[in-house]
């Protein structure tokens, strides 16, 4: 039995780790009148520091059943989250949750202890291989469920994501537990999806391999919230924060797409003054960027805001006096760590203040543009950013679905074709963000704008920006690739996509594809 959704997707009635299962609807969903809170844990006098993770993970009274967390400011130079895996692995405890604001290549040791039991249920962002094939092919006992930043912090807040042990990569940390992640040899800048974490788990372990003496100060999170300190050798690579979906290139495709983009943007009515936005960190993403500081500066335009993941291009803008202030819930490269170490005006915030949908203003809210990826984009606009061509999870929700809604004007910038493979689709495999929060879709090969948004095309047409339908960009690719043949799946759930209020927008099913 199932229920069909506002995207018209059929999600099965039972899910497993589902108490109730809500659809979504098409609009955000009534919050809990309160939050919750951490266990209250009275404080002695005790030294916080401890001798090992190990010892570290007996103080927090660890038990079987019980869930854990990690964050993701490394992304692919993280090393916290597999020792304290092994570590645990041998302490024989048991049927555990990770909840990981996103996984990264770097974790495949977790598969081992999935098998072995040590790890039972995944609650995540994303999953990049070979963690992705493994779900995928349906290596784990419950589906793994996938959340958008905004939507984790919003779980952890109402409590449907209940922490028990929080661990934290700290790059610089007191015996106190004051710590920040923008100093040390493992800086990796903003914590702020640890931020949350920390504020509501029930025991808190800072581990470190910069333990300073005194008191730490500015502290991104501060003593009242961890429990214990622990200092190893290294926590992480710092070099690996630039990794995957950040690409730094002269690439004639992404240059193509990113100047349809600027033409979207000069001519929407929003290019003005005070004007507030967010880019990614691909390579089309980046040129926008970089076109859009040349006629900031030929227009005498200034930005107030750049919000999210904070990149170098982000940083050259505000210390050019170009832009005003950033929020940074996550430093993409080193040049954004060593800014929010300086600057004043780069604001670490956390994943809630950024995209809680559940907040009287988040972020998100405050943007007019928003640069976005996707892997498939169908002719309803639903945008799929998770699984591959066949199938298989192989890349993050992030704050996709967030600022989408969130901003005045939502973009898409992708190729027409992707490794022969058209990225335009009849019905994406996973609908990530509902078409109905996508405005803008550009592509190397022409320019589409949702039928609902009259004012963009009105506004474009006048600019003299040729538009195509988002039928006529499908039948485009399929010209030059042919139709792309149908993804067999089982009828087994190895994954569940909430929507940033924790309904279900999607399931994505066991792959069968070769």
């Amino acid at each position: 039995m199932y229920k069909v959704n506002a995207v018209n997707r059929k999600i099965p009635n039972k899910i497993a780790n589902y108490k109730d299962v809500v659809v979504y609807s098409g609009e955000l969903k009534q919050p809990k009148e309160r939050k919750i809170g951490a266990a209250i844990r009275v404080g002695k006098k005790e030294d916080k520091l401890v001798s090992s993770i190990k010892d570290a993970i007996i103080k927090s009274g660890l038990k079987d059943g019980m869930t854990i967390s990690f964050h993701h400011h490394f992304r692919s130079g993280d090393y916290i989250l597999n020792l304290v895996l092994e570590e645990i692995s041998k302490l024989g405890i048991k049927n555990l949750c990770v909840a990981a604001s996103s996984l990264s290549t770097c974790h495949k040791p977790l598969i081992e202890h999935i098998k072995n039991g040590v790890v039972t249920s995944l609650q995540t962002s994303g999953l990049r291989e070979p963690l992705g094939s493994f779900i995928s092919n349906g290596g784990l006992k419950t589906p793994v469920i996938i959340r958008s930043h905004g939507g984790r912090a919003r779980a952890i807040e109402d409590g449907s994501l209940k922490i028990d042990v929080a661990f934290i990569g700290a790059p610089s940390c007191d015996k106190f537990g004051n710590l920040n992640g923008y100093t040390g040899k493992s800086a990796c800048g903003s914590l702020g999806y640890a931020k949350v974490d920390a504020m509501y788990a029930n025991k808190v372990i800072a581990i470190t391999d910069n333990l300073v003496d005194g008191i730490n100060l500015p502290a991104s999170i501060d003593q009242t919230m961890v429990d214990f300190v622990c200092e190893i050798e290294s926590i992480g690579d710092p070099k690996g924060i630039v990794s995957g979906a950040i690409r730094f290139n002269d690439n004639p495709r992404d240059i193509l797409i990113a100047e349809n983009a600027l033409k979207c943007i000069l001519a929407s009515g929003l290019f003005k003054n005070g004007f507030s936005f967010q880019t990614g960190a691909a390579g089309a993403s980046l040129a926008v960027t970089k076109l859009l500081k040349e006629e900031m500066i030929k227009h005498n335009i200034t930005a107030s805001l750049g919000v999210g993941g904070i990149t170098a291009a982000l940083v050259d803008l505000h210390e050019n006096g170009l832009m005003d202030a950033l929020f940074d819930t996550q430093s993409f490269d080193l040049d954004a760590v060593s800014s929010l170490a300086k600057n004043p005006k780069h604001y670490e915030i956390s994943a809630s203040f950024y995209a809680n949908p559940n907040l009287v203003t988040p972020a998100v809210n405050q943007l007019d543009f928003v640069m976005l990826g996707a892997l498939e984009i169908d002719t309803n606009f639903n945008v799929n950013v998770i699984t591959t061509s066949t199938g298989v999870i192989n890349q993050a929700i992030g704050g996709h679905q967030d600022t989408a809604e969130g901003a005045k004007i939502a973009m898409i910038l992708a190729p027409l074709i992707r490794a022969r493979i058209p990225i335009v689709v009849d019905n994406v495999s996973t609908i990530c963000t509902p078409g109905a929060n996508v405005d803008v879709v550009c592509t190397d090969y022409g320019i589409a704008v949702n039928p609902k948004r009259t004012d963009l095309i009105e506004n474009f047409t006048k600019a003299g920006i040729k538009l195509y339908t988002i039928e006529e960009l499908k039948e485009m690719a399929e010209k030059i690739t042919g139709k792309p043949a149908s993804i067999k799946f089982s009828d087994e759930v190895v994954g569940v996509v909430e929507y940033r209020d924790g309904s279900v927008l999607d399931v994505i099913y066991k792959s069968l594809q070769n």
